[in-house]
């Protein structure tokens, strides 16, 4: 499945079998040197279903790696915004635009602050919640009706900064129990695809608490998101957030 620009050659236009994109949009740092940051959880899920599906991503327009998979014959673009993460609202809009994609069709796949490690969660518009990457996509889009999947990275250890936590890999045990987590969104990312939210939701919050991994939970820290304090633009603007 090659999927093309409205309007450009081998175009199906609006009413081709293709039917309309979906766009999931991971959200994470470019480089080798993040790959397996907590900070790049959005990169790891589009990775892993990507993977599934046999596909490799492509650099497409604005410094954007794409992948193009289909979930029972319906088509989806697979994204990886190549600037730091508290800029992904241009590559994403311009995916957006590029492919004809509604913004009701977009996901956005993110770290989450506010859930431990081997808890997700699916759900669609609401606040940023502090994640900078959430932030820019909604304020360039100008709005926030797209869905999201918030995958839960816990919080700090007492004494340690959010911004340092974040840039962090995952721990030894994280890692170990981080197939079977991409793999739950991985699921839920295509149960959405073909029978919509609801269901998509009931699948990815299916599994008993019970089932959890078991990684210690840190003491919480104060509800910053993932910013330090209103001033921190230095941080983030090295594309810490």
């Amino acid at each position: 499945m090659t999927l093309h620009p409205p309007g450009s050659p081998g175009s199906t236009g609006s009413s081709g079998s293709s039917g309309t994109p979906w766009l999931i949009a991971g959200l994470g740092n470019p480089g080798p040197w993040f790959r397996q940051t907590r900070h790049n959880a959005g990169f790891l899920a589009v990775d892993r279903l990507a993977e599934r599906h046999g596909a490799r991503f492509r650099r497409r327009g604005l410094a954007t790696l794409v992948a193009e998979i289909a979930v029972d014959g319906r088509p989806v673009l697979l994204a990886k915004p190549l600037w730091f993460i508290n800029l992904s609202g241009r590559p994403v809009a311009a995916l957006l635009r590029r492919y004809g994609v509604p913004v009701e069709r977009l996901v956005v796949v993110q770290d989450d602050l506010d859930f431990a490690f081997g808890s997700a969660r699916l759900k669609r518009g609401g606040g940023p919640g502090g994640h900078n990457g959430v932030r820019s996509v909604g304020e360039v889009l100008g709005t926030r009706d797209f869905v999201r999947l918030r995958f839960g990275i816990g919080r700090p250890p007492k004494g340690q900064s959010v911004g340092d936590f974040v840039l962090k890999s995952f721990s030894d045990d994280e890692l170990a129990a981080m197939p079977g987590e991409l793999d739950r969104c991985a699921d839920a990312l295509e149960t959405l695809v073909r029978l919509g939210l609801n269901r998509a939701q009931d699948t990815l919050n299916a599994r008993p608490a019970a089932e959890a991994p078991s990684v210690p939970e840190a003491p919480p820290v104060p509800e910053t998101g993932h910013g330090t304090e209103p001033g921190q633009g230095a941080e983030a603007d090295r594309g810490a957030r």
